[in-house]
């Protein structure tokens, strides 16, 4: 059983302290989620923030069956959609890279590619994107990401094949 699993039976038995540890094994990659979606890194830690207080107002309606991740990555998703209604703002990423730029060789390197990455991912539609960010960036599994979106699993394979072949085609580095 996975450190996750035993979390959440002692959550689910009273012990509001795991809480603390689930929090701290998932904020960071919560994080780079929000930080795709929101428009400025205050915007994301705020989303983050949101994401984490609706997971401990809900975690007692949460009935583990080994799609935790799935069920907190559907509550960010939710809450960042929610947050960006509410304030409509620039397009996300396009502050956070501007205020980082300068800094050294490899840092600019990074922020480059990033910047390459985020051209290209503008070529697909949203629900596209998401679907790449959840497999790409976020690393989850085509199931997690079904559980998430509510779309079958064929639909999303098919989807991401689409994508990356699409992506493919707008790469800076492709040969001409």
């Amino acid at each position: 059983m996975a450190r996750e699993d035993e979390l959440i039976r002692e959550i689910h038995n009273g012990r509001r302290e795991c809480l603390d540890e689930l929090i701290a094994l998932y904020y960071p990659a919560i994080l780079r989620y929000c930080l795709w979606h929101m428009p400025d890194r205050e915007s994301a830690l705020d989303a983050t923030q949101e994401t984490f207080l609706k997971l401990i107002r809900f975690i007692h309606r949460y009935d583990h069956k080994g799609q935790f991740r799935a069920f907190l990555y559907r509550i960010a998703s939710n809450t960042c959609i929610d947050m960006l209604r509410r304030s409509p703002a620039a397009e996300p990423l396009t502050e956070e890279l501007s205020q980082t730029a300068g800094v050294s060789d490899a840092a600019y390197e990074i922020i480059e590619k990033r910047q390459q990455l985020t051209a290209m991912l503008t070529c697909l539609d949203s629900e596209t994107r998401e679907l790449v960010l959840l497999k790409y960036g976020q690393e989850l599994t085509h199931r997690e990401i079904a559980s998430i979106t509510g779309m079958p699993l064929r639909t999303i394979q098919t989807k991401l094949r689409r994508a990356l072949a699409k992506m493919r085609q707008h790469s800076p580095d492709r040969p001409v």
